[in-house]
């Protein structure tokens, strides 16, 4: 079995997300999904009923009023903002933890993928264009694989990151060189594993290469940018934070100029404290 095979096949040992939210991710891949059903599902693990209320109520979330049923959380949200909180609920624990392989110190990765999340937001708005619902998970799922390759696995990214300099590869092109397969291949696998819609799993797997993307897709262009912009900010920037590429196609296909990426970077830094209150 070659190295990659090896790490793709212990993907399918990676523990499952809890068993609510994946009952209720389950019931949410349905388009006629019964939303007492979704709540009935989420209040037997009070936990995740405190987190979504506690979210729901967030300014970020657009919370107006104090929301204190998880039912009338779910009908005011509807399907596409519940699976939102749901996923956000259901993988932020497993982001809190240090990755040593990518010298990710603790809480490091969850606060990079969060400000990703909100600087692809961002760069819709700036744009005025209408996100995607799953931009947003997509986002914040966007660098899960390093959490089975630099955790579960063990990796070390210094030999990586040593070839991506000598021979001026891309982070993930080095990956690719050393393991046969790069993070962001990874998390798609895992995502896949976990029974996720495809349009999430199809932006975390071209994420870092959208120019080669099968097909163009809005979501994976704005998830793309994003991580861009969550490298100018530094945070949560490990080994790898200065072997990424900015894709000129995505931010053509955007029509993204100098002006309006700057103007989304000073929004994005703006909102940081809101956004890492509300997640960490």
């Amino acid at each position: 079995m070659s190295r990659r095979e090896e790490i793709l096949a212990r993907v399918k040992t990676v523990e499952a997300l809890p068993s609510a939210i994946q009952q209720a991710i389950d019931l949410l891949a349905d388009a006629d999904a019964d939303m007492g059903e979704l709540a009935r599902i989420i209040e037997y693990d009070p936990g995740l009923t405190a987190n979504v209320l506690r979210l729901v109520n967030s300014s970020y979330f657009g919370g107006l009023r104090t929301i204190t049923s998880l039912r009338e959380a779910v009908v005011r949200l509807g399907a596409g903002q519940v699976f939102q909180l749901l996923i956000a609920c259901g993988v932020i624990p497993c982001m809190r933890a240090e990755i040593k392989g990518y010298g990710l110190p603790r809480g490091m990765l969850l606060e990079h993928s969060v400000v990703t999340a909100v600087a692809a937001r961002t760069v819709a708005r700036e744009l005025g264009l209408t996100a995607p619902d799953h931009t947003f998970t997509a986002a914040l799922l966007s660098n899960i694989g390093k959490i089975v390759l630099g955790t579960f696995l063990e990796v070390d990214a210094a030999p990586i990151l040593d070839i991506a300099t000598r021979r001026g590869l891309t982070f993930e092109e080095a990956e690719e060189a050393v393991l046969g397969v790069s993070h962001d291949e990874v998390g798609a696998a895992l995502l896949e594993h976990w029974h996720l819609p495809e349009s999430i799993v199809y932006v975390v797997r071209w994420r870092l290469k959208p120019e080669q993307a099968p097909c163009r897709d809005l979501a994976l262009d704005l998830v793309h940018m994003g991580s861009a912009l969550a490298m100018m900010t530094g945070l949560g920037v490990g080994l790898d934070g200065l072997n990424y590429r900015p894709s000129p196609e995505a931010a053509r296909r955007l029509g993204l100029d100098t002006a309006s990426l700057e103007a989304a970077l000073a929004s994005v830094i703006a909102s940081l404290d809101e956004v890492r209150a509300l997640f960490t």
